[in-house]
């Protein structure tokens, strides 16, 4: 007969075969119970009283069930502790298929595109927290709007219009669980709207152009030199151009004026739609960060930020901003998707916006990214052979390698065999046949006291690599 008790600390499904008697019964069911795990050890149970009360038994018998599996090892008693799921690490496990191999941890993170997480603003996110639940009205805690929350996008249309130069209202822009997602449902929406060939630029982020293609679209390489992508290869065919235009991932060059200007021009006779992905704005080390391309032609132009690169991945927020006819159209899909984006995360990143928390933080990480790439740059300009590109920003540097040298597969694999985790070039080209090698080396993701061990490691590893 199935029971449950409620009363402990713990909720449990039990069922109880009384067949062989009722004190049986209950040995099995607590028994199976441990070995399945689903009383892990140390695990605090019932009272004898309490789970006597819950099932329906005698005191007596929960009392005698219990010490005979105090007997055989599987419980412990202590007076005033109460009755536990006894330490027993020999204890055989119930037999299971064999797990997939959890990824392992590199020591030494070093991929591009990822924050300081151990940076992460915690004192002001919990007391922006605290003024987000203090405030809440009870609708807070209901289903939420899927275009998301107005007192974000009202936060982010003041703050990409005077740190980005983003031409927006709150009401073109819509919040996505991440730019992933938001990619995702820009291209549906284009393809269902008849748009069948984008451009993409090569080298350009892989995962994302599977995106794109996975939503129906045919995606034309857009070659990319030292003035960004190249614009002048666009087909009459081509719908839709998809841009790093402030920091192009993974060369780290920006799209020049004139391209801009002429990428501009060719969506508005064109009536084709530029996708900007605006990934890592906020750094720029040298100068004010390059504008966004969409305050030259607001209308021809979606505008997509994250919280990703100043926060973190974990918070799952992203944002577009859209061309009024496109509102409706991805807001009605991410309602499909996802029906809203998860409420309180974007009351506290509005809050931390609108208190200014945000750009101190901002700020503060510019600092420590700024000194973390000369002092990769330094590492780098010593070593004969290897080249560093792209402008003063972001958070990765791109290095090519001497043709004569060790291949892109080989320091790759000599990296991963002492702990480090980067990125190579190639797999960024579309064809990667004879392409240039390289590697993408982020210097943002390990904390100030790791990074210097992590540069030491890398230079390591590539100087016995070329060997």
């Amino acid at each position: 007969m199935p029971n449950s008790w409620s009363s402990s600390r713990l909720d449990l499904l039990i069922s109880l075969d009384a067949a062989g008697g009722r004190r049986s019964g209950l040995e099995s069911a607590l028994r199976a119970a441990i070995r399945q795990g689903r009383l892990p050890a140390g695990t605090l149970l019932p009272s004898t009283r309490g789970l006597a009360q819950e099932l329906g038994l005698s005191r007596g018998t929960v009392s005698a069930a219990y010490a005979q599996l105090v007997e055989e090892g599987h419980l412990a008693t202590r007076p005033g502790a109460g009755t536990k799921v006894a330490e027993a690490p020999q204890r055989a496990q119930a037999p299971a298929s064999c797990p997939a191999p959890a990824p392992t941890t590199p020591r030494h993170d070093l991929r591009p595109g990822l924050p300081d997480v151990s940076a992460f603003p915690t004192r002001a996110w919990l007391a922006a927290t605290r003024r987000v639940l203090n405030h809440a009205r009870p609708e807070v805690f209901g289903a939420g709007d899927p275009q998301g929350r107005i007192e974000l996008r009202n936060a982010l249309a003041d703050y990409l219009g005077r740190t980005r130069g983003v031409i927006t209202t709150p009401d073109r822009i819509v919040v996505t669980s991440g730019y992933y997602q938001g990619l995702g449902l820009l291209s549906g929406v284009l393809s269902a709207s008849g748009t069948h060939t984008a451009a993409v630029e090569d080298p350009g982020h892989n995962l994302f152009r599977e995106v794109v293609q996975r939503a129906g679209l045919t995606t034309l390489p857009l070659p990319v030199d030292a003035h960004g992508a190249c614009a002048d290869v666009l087909t009459p065919g081509t719908g839709a151009v998809f841009l790093t235009p402030s920091h192009q991932y993974p060369t780290g060059v920006p799209l020049h004026p004139s391209r801009r200007r002429t990428l501009c021009a060719w969506a508005c006779s064109t009536g084709g739609l530029i996708v900007e992905d605006d990934y890592d704005g906020e750094y720029r080390y040298d100068r004010q960060p390059v504008g966004a391309l969409q305050g030259i032609a607001p209308d021809q132009v979606v505008y997509c930020g994250t919280a990703s690169k100043t926060l973190g991945p974990a918070l799952r927020l992203a944002w577009m901003v859209l061309p009024h006819h496109l509102v409706q159209p991805v807001m009605r899909a991410k309602q499909q998707a996802d029906l809203y984006t998860e409420t309180l995360g974007q009351l506290v990143l509005a809050d931390l916006i609108t208190t200014h928390a945000y750009d101190r933080h901002v700020r503060a990480a510019r600092l420590r990214y700024r000194r973390r790439r000369e002092l990769l740059l330094d590492r780098v300009a010593a070593r004969p052979g290897l080249t560093a590109h792209g402008v003063p920003a972001g958070l990765h540097t791109l290095v090519t390698l001497p043709s004569d040298g060790p291949t892109e597969d080989q320091l790759l694999a000599r990296c991963a065999h002492h702990g480090l985790a980067l990125r190579g070039l190639t797999e960024l080209h579309h064809d990667p046949a004879d392409r240039p090698q390289g590697l993408l080396i982020g210097f943002a993701a390990p904390s100030e006291r790791a990074y210097p061990a992590a540069l030491d490691a890398l230079f390591a590893a590539l100087g016995r690599a070329q060997v």
